[in-house]
């Protein structure tokens, strides 16, 4: 085989492979996409995600980072229920002391069953993992999320 033939084969084989790769590579994008999207609608009851919205118009590419991601690829396992994905979620928020998460997700958690009760003992255990200070802002932090029955 001449090395221009070789050359040509190697074009065509990259030609084919590229495309099918492309290809696959966006309706994996896609489907990720929907799944994030799914979640989303799942958590907030259908009210969508304002932070979220906002990145959109700003963050195109971040925006989907998260959508695709985090909620497509990670909080959309099965591995976990609802109510335990959001207990850890809201534990890890507020042992970071990432007061505007800690509270989106408390109020998904509220929204899913989980109780007052239950997201208190969260903010107890903080005071472990994270210290009195962390835990004392996150209870201040709970004390704002209103009750999804109030909206």
């Amino acid at each position: 085989m001449s090395l221009h033939t070789s050359n040509t084969l190697a074009a065509a084989y990259l030609a084919v492979f590229s495309s099918l790769t492309l290809a696959s590579l966006d309706a994996a994008g896609n489907e990720r996409h929907e799944r994030g999207m799914a979640v989303i609608e799942h958590l907030s009851g259908g009210a969508g995600q304002p932070v979220l919205e906002a990145l959109r118009e700003d963050y195109p590419f971040l925006a989907e980072g998260i959508t695709g991601y985090a909620l497509g690829d990670v909080w959309g396992r099965s591995e976990l229920d609802d109510r335990t994905r959001q207990l850890a979620a809201v534990a890890a928020f507020a042992a970071q002391g990432n007061l505007p998460y800690m509270k989106i997700h408390a109020g998904y958690a509220l929204r899913l069953g989980v109780t007052r009760e239950e997201l208190k003992e969260v903010v107890y255990l903080t005071t472990v993992t994270a210290g009195f200070p962390r835990a004392i802002d996150a209870a201040q932090a709970l004390r704002e999320v209103p009750d999804p029955a109030s909206r």
